[in-house]
C-alpha cells in the first residue's frame, strides 16, 4: 500500500493501527517518490528477567568455610604511616 505524505499526516494513527492489524507494510510518498516505509513489529519473545537471569552460571572455587587466616595490615598497623593526613609542605612538587 502506498499513501502521499500529506494524507498519512492526516490519518497516521488510523494508519498505523491498519498496518498493525494487516501485518502489511505501507509506503509513505512525497512528490510520487518513496521516501518511509511503516512496517510491522514482529512479535517479539518477553525480555528475560533482571532476577534470576544468571542461575546457574557461577562457581565454587574451594573451600569458603576453611578459610585461611591472615592478619590484615588495618589489623597489625604494618601500614599506618600510609594513613597519616600530610601537610601543603609535605607533599611533593
Amino acid at each position: 500500500m502506498s499513501i502521499n505524505a500529506a494524507e498519512f499526516k492526516a490519518k497516521c494513527l488510523k494508519l498505523l493501527d491498519e498496518v498493525a492489524a494487516t501485518h502489511k507494510p505501507l509506503v509513505i510518498t512525497k512528490r510520487g517518490r518513496p521516501v518511509a516505509r511503516v512496517l510491522p513489529i514482529d512479535d517479539e519473545a518477553p525480555a528475560p528477567g533482571l532476577f534470576g537471569y544468571m542461575k546457574g552460571t557461577g562457581e565454587i572455587a574451594g573451600d569458603i568455610l576453611d578459610v585461611p587466616r591472615e592478619s590484615w595490615s588495618a589489623e597489625s598497623g604494618a601500614e599506618d604511616d600510609l594513613y597519616v593526613p600530610r601537610t601543603i609542605q609535605d607533599s611533593p612538587r
